[in-house]
């Protein structure tokens, strides 16, 4: 089947930068379990401050939206593929499942539109509003093929004055505009932290604590003044109209992200710091970031921060990366640190990192791969992304590793991607040059991929759930893939896949102790040649069959499935590599006169020029493999992809008259494993002729057992030293 690029259409991209989040202590609640609540899908993912309830689970009087997988959908960018919308008037009400005195509650308005919701506790309207808007949302990248208007959602926090308890009930009701209303966050906000001893305020060089004054100066001059020391943000807003640069061998310290408050939607913007021991800590970075321009530096933090620098505590929203990361990074920890409405990447280490560990951070709607791994120019090398929770990243991956050598993506929990992307991608795909391949040993363990994978519209179709893609080069790394769990993926479990359509390899390749549950179409989409072993992967729920393998393009090898034993409950091949399974779909029983050779790979003795044996199985009688010339015998050989009773063959040559009669003297021989082969037809002379449309036919005898491996042998040809075929066609009957 002809497909076109099968780019992940990642955009060459500069000039970003991502952060983490903050002191993170609680539960990712993602679903129901108990009124309105469900407990943490897995031990997987970062320990959170606050716990999480879907508005579908809620009390309302509004309308439920979803469960929906289309790309473009508001219910589709939804936690969980559903939400709760509400008219003017309309609510939904929140039972809380712990103490909190603050939320913060992932929204969307319609486009142009904005307003406020009226909050109520206990049944009592407090005076405080939570504001909401379209600014934010309606992303547009018509420079990213297959992207549609995303990033739909957008996040608003409040402070609610009291303590509520465990119990207690907090109802949001829309205003003036009809609002979708995802998940709540329901969070106790420890009070502000204290001055550190001998630490200096940015307050002391004139910085307005109101948010009206332009504090850059003063962050400038305080910095400056702390070379080896702390910075203190104290509590309140900050306006920052501009960039810093020139922080090195410095802390920078908030009273907590939700009291020290820095609004900029560029903080740190500088290619080198040589000294490092950067810490940037407790206190939250919002920007004023609308759409993706990626030429921007709209980032938290864009370049290097030196080596052994740290990252913790923050709060970032509303910038177009948290943290790109370039230059010398060596060493560098960001933790405990949220990610929200990025319109690009959430962190992404552009090449050099060493030593980075991204650990127990909250990542939610970003516009493009939530963390990414991308060795550009030198590798990132002994790097890891550790207990991370990532929520519905609506463009690309949940976490993506473009070349490096030895990372490794362990116990992260990854929720609902949406369009052209995985849960997890292991990838070749470099974008631009200079780029590193992947080496060394790429450890993926204890991840929890829980309703990942997509439809990609530029392949017209879907990827896994876990994807290892040799894009532009093989895998030749060492993949260790383990003890992953993957739950309701729409699609496919586990894909390997030559992005690029060009048929290179994943090699060294295994996968250990799975539990899959309930899984569109596959367990295993195989579409390049290459070799997995697959052991202790057990499976339930399986929508269509086990295993798609049909490598792409057609005759560039094949793909072997070692099972190492414990595998349970995916053990059906896909019949037909012309069609897709559809999820829930099953394997139906394929067309009995479909010709079982169309599309297989195929394999020769020996070819000429572009005359390869992958234009014989290619549905086109105009085009034709051509053997070594001068060289009888000569032999085609198709993998049918399983035994099946070929009882007819039709072998063609062009039709077009200047291909001149000729009679080619061949064997059908037959091998149920590729190794061993009988004799179907002996050999015997057929003719060829324009005339009568230059096929011949080869009928089998019904006493032929069952062949997976199909070779036609050919001794002589009165047309030409070699042997040709247009097409070598096999049927049941």
């Amino acid at each position: 089947m002809a497909r076109p690029d099968r780019s992940t259409t990642r955009p060459i991209r500069k000039w970003y930068a991502a952060v983490a989040t903050a002191g993170l202590v609680g539960t990712l609640v993602t679903g129901v379990t108990a009124p309105g609540v469900q407990a943490a899908e897995a031990a997987a993912g970062a320990t959170l401050p606050f716990t999480s309830v879907e508005a579908e689970s809620a009390t309302t009087n509004g309308t439920k939206i979803g469960p929906d997988y289309t790309q473009g959908t508001v219910a589709s960018e939804a936690s969980g593929r559903q939400a709760v919308r509400l008219a003017a008037g309309q609510s939904v009400e929140f039972t809380l499942p712990k103490a909190a005195n603050a939320l913060n509650v992932a929204y969307n308005v319609p486009d142009g539109q904005s307003g406020a919701m009226a909050v109520y506790v206990n049944g009592q309207k407090i005076s405080k509003t939570l504001p909401v808007t379209s600014k934010y949302s309606y992303v547009d990248t018509s420079w990213i093929a297959g992207s549609k208007t995303h990033h739909l959602f957008d996040n608003a926090r409040l402070q609610l004055g009291q303590n509520l308890r465990s119990g207690d009930k907090v109802k949001l009701e829309a205003s003036s505009t009809q609002v979708t209303v995802d998940v709540a966050d329901f969070e106790q906000v420890a009070g502000a932290a204290a001055k550190p001893s001998g630490a200096l305020s940015v307050t002391d060089k004139g910085a307005d604590p109101t948010g009206q004054g332009d504090s850059t100066q003063a962050f400038r001059e305080t910095i400056a003044a702390a070379k080896g020391g702390t910075v203190w943000i104290p509590p309140g807003e900050y306006k920052l109209t501009q960039s810093l640069s020139n922080v090195d061998d410095v802390t920078i310290r908030g009273a907590g992200n939700w009291h020290s408050v820095v609004r900029s939607s560029r903080f740190i913007d500088q290619s080198n710091a040589s000294t490092g021991k950067v810490g940037l800590h407790d206190f939250a970075v919002i920007g004023e970031v609308t759409e993706r321009v990626d030429s921007s530096p709209d980032n938290f933090v864009n370049g290097s921060l030196g080596p052994n620098s740290s990252v913790s505590g923050m709060w970032l929203q509303h910038l177009k990366v948290g943290l790109w990361l370039t230059g010398n990074n060596d060493n560098l920890v960001v933790e405990k640190s949220r990610f929200l409405d990025m319109t690009a990447d959430g962190l992404n280490l552009n090449g050099t990192a060493k030593g980075v560990d991204v650990r127990d951070n909250f990542l939610r709607n970003t516009g493009d791969d939530a963390l990414a791994m991308w060795a550009l120019n030198t590798t990132n090398s002994n790097s890891s992304f550790t207990g991370n929770t990532i929520s519905q990243p609506n463009l690309a991956n949940g976490i993506a590793i473009y070349g490096g050598r030895d990372i490794t993506v362990k116990d992260n929990l990854i929720l609902d991607t949406n369009a052209l992307g995985s849960g997890i991608a292991i990838s070749n795909q470099k974008f631009m040059d200079p780029f590193f391949p992947l080496a060394g040993t790429i450890t993926v363990s204890g991840n929890t991929l829980v309703r990942t994978g997509a439809m990609n519209p530029n392949w017209q179709h879907p990827m896994g759930a876990l994807r290892v893609d040799a894009y532009d080069s093989a895998i030749e790394a060492t993949v260790n893939i383990t003890d992953t769990t993957i739950t309701d993926s729409p699609w496919s479990a586990y894909e390997f896949v030559s992005g690029g359509g060009t048929g290179k390899a994943v090699k060294n390749v295994s996968v250990d102790r799975s539990t899959i549950d309930k899984v569109g179409t596959v367990v295993v989409q195989a579409e390049t040649p290459g070799a997995v072993k697959m052991s202790n992967v057990k499976a339930t729920g399986v929508g269509a069959t086990g295993v798609y393998n049909c490598p792409y393009p057609t005759g560039s090898g094949t793909f072997a499935l070692t099972d190492g034993g414990g595998n349970s409950g995916w053990s059906g091949t896909w019949d037909d590599c012309s069609t897709w399974p559809k999820p829930g779909g099953g394997n139906p029983d394929p067309d009995p006169d479909r010709n079982l050779a169309k599309g297989r790979p195929a394999t020769a003795t020996g070819s000429v020029d572009v005359y390869t044996p992958a234009k014989a199985v290619d549905g086109d009688a105009a085009t034709y493999w051509e053997s070594t010339n001068n060289a009888f015998p000569q032999s085609i050989t198709v993998d049918l992809g399983k035994a099946e009773a070929v009882r007819r063959l039709v072998l063609k040559l062009p039709p077009p008259s200047a291909w001149g009669a000729r009679i080619q003297t061949l064997s059908v021989q037959g091998s149920a494993d590729g190794a061993a082969y009988s004799t179907l037809a002996g050999s015997k002379d057929y003719r060829f002729d324009p005339a009568s449309g230059n096929k011949v036919t080869v009928t089998l005898p019904a006493s032929a057992p069952n062949v997976r491996h199909l070779r036609l042998v050919v001794t002589a040809n009165t047309g030409w030293p070699a042997a040709q075929f247009s097409e070598v066609e096999a049927y049941l009957s």
